[in-house]
């Protein structure tokens, strides 16, 4: 079935799990152009709030009755089969789509589709891009991972033909895209229960970049990307520290590594000089993805460096949650080797006393695949808390434990749930140090509880 022809016939769209930081902005977006809602979800949330401000229709829990009046069911990744809507959708013969199959169709309603993918830092780039795009006078839309403060959520609506969206690798769901402009940041082995081994993720990344219809913006300091792209016949706009690229970073300094400052050079000639307020050089490299993205589009060199300046970050990206007794608490999304080490590197450049790494192990495949990468990850900071590794989607057929990986970090500790973590750091840790957690799973829930008890024990002295 062509959906989206589909999407010009019908009025009526039921979300299933309408509260899902993917679908909420999806459902603003459609919103937005006249379609009527409904939605249904598990859990009470702040996007789940939102979307009921809205006047939209939510029913709490899934019941066949919900899809009423349907002509179309959208459906989130977690959403199985035997789920009662999408099954009573099914009956019916309604129209049931997964969500990236309706990003898909959203995006390519708009004559400029932006697409930022990669291994790591989609959701860092895609705000980065929005807020000079949308503090530039673009006017994009943008569908972002995280909660972007600049526009106090994870989606914004435009009037313009841009929309800014991130466009995630796993399982092929960016294959589902077809963007006028895509991003590759960065290309790492990750995913291996989908992917199997390093060559399919290039292939998979081929693919996406031959769907592109008008320019590729390239991380051209990275040699898988160079690789995976190197028969796509389009324009290619390519970014790093490398002066053979087209857009580089030169003079770099840190103040000790919380803000970064580079001048920003274009075909040899200076455009201007970045100052972040971001720390680490991982994310010198999404500025200047997100800045090669602006300036092609027609931002100017002010725009860019007075909007990269400004932006704050996203939320659970290296997010300071506060500094209670004069320990600073925050939470990170790394949940890659490769995002440890940048992260934990820039951590230890900040003049902490002690840098307290408190670590979710996120999926036994992953696990157990790059066991020792995360070792390596692990041995940079001076303290390490590892937790029960998250199952998300999967059952322990790989016999891996977070004490596996405990082993080969000297001097860490495994320590299985919140409560005794947070007693064990709060009870350990000092005035000037940095306790960071890690993970993209709900381990920033340990981040809230550290941060509760920490203010009890200073209001309490």
């Amino acid at each position: 079935m062509n959906y989206d022809k589909l999407l010009n016939k019908i009025k009526r769209i039921h979300f299933i799990g309408i509260g899902g930081s993917g679908m909420c902005p999806l459902a603003e977006i459609l919103r937005s152009e006249g379609f009527e809602l409904s939605g249904s979800d598990m859990n009470e949330s702040d996007t789940l709030d939102r979307i009921k401000s809205y006047g939209i229709p939510v029913y709490m829990g899934h019941k066949a009755e919900n899809i009423n009046g349907a002509e179309l069911v959208v459906y989130s990744a977690a959403i199985k089969e035997t789920n009662p809507e999408r099954a009573e959708a099914v009956k019916r013969n309604i129209p049931c789509i997964e969500r990236s199959v309706m990003l898909g169709i959203v995006t390519r309603r708009y004559r400029r589709s932006i697409a930022v993918s990669g291994t790591h830092g989609k959701t860092t780039t895609t705000a980065m891009l929005s807020q000079i795009l949308i503090g530039s006078g673009f006017d994009p839309s943008a569908i972002i991972g995280g909660k972007l403060p600049f526009i106090g959520g994870n989606s914004y609506i435009g009037k313009s033909d841009i929309i800014v969206c991130e466009a995630c690798e796993y399982v092929d769901t960016f294959l589902e895209l077809n963007p006028y402009m895509s991003i590759i940041l960065n290309i790492d082995a990750d995913h291996l229960d989908y992917f199997k081994n390093l060559d399919n993720i290039k292939k998979s990344f081929n693919t996406f970049s031959k769907q592109t219809t008008g320019v590729l913006v390239i991380n051209g300091d990275d040699k898988n990307t160079l690789e995976a792209i190197e028969d796509v016949n389009i324009e290619k706009i390519t970014y790093g520290f490398n002066k053979t690229n087209d857009y580089y970073a030169v003079n770099l300094k840190a103040d000790k590594g919380i803000h970064e400052q580079f001048d920003l050079m274009y075909k040899g000639k200076k455009i201007t000089t970045v100052k972040l307020i971001v720390p680490g050089k991982h994310n010198v490299y999404n500025a200047l993805a997100a800045a090669s993205a602006a300036h092609y589009l027609g931002a100017t060199a002010n725009e860019i460096s007075e909007n990269l300046h400004k932006f704050g970050g996203v939320h659970r990206r290296f997010e300071i949650l506060g500094t209670p007794m004069g320990i600073t608490v925050a939470d990170d999304f790394a949940h890659h080797p490769t995002e440890l080490t940048v992260t934990l590197n820039a951590a230890m450049k900040m003049g902490f006393k002690k840098v307290w790494a408190v670590f979710q192990p996120h999926t036994f495949s992953r696990t157990a695949m790059l066991l020792d990468d995360f070792a390596q990850a692990l041995k940079i900071p001076d303290e390490v808390i590892i937790s029960e590794i998250l199952p998300v989607r999967e059952t322990n057929t790989y016999n891996i434990y977070s004490t596996d990986l405990g082993k080969k970090v000297p001097n860490s500790k495994c320590i299985d749930t919140f409560e005794d973590i947070t007693k064990y750091v709060c009870d350990n840790a000092q005035e000037g140090d940095l306790i960071l957690t890690m993970g993209g799973g709900n381990v920033y829930m340990c981040a809230n509880m550290i941060l509760k008890e920490l203010q009890y024990r200073e209001e309490n002295k």
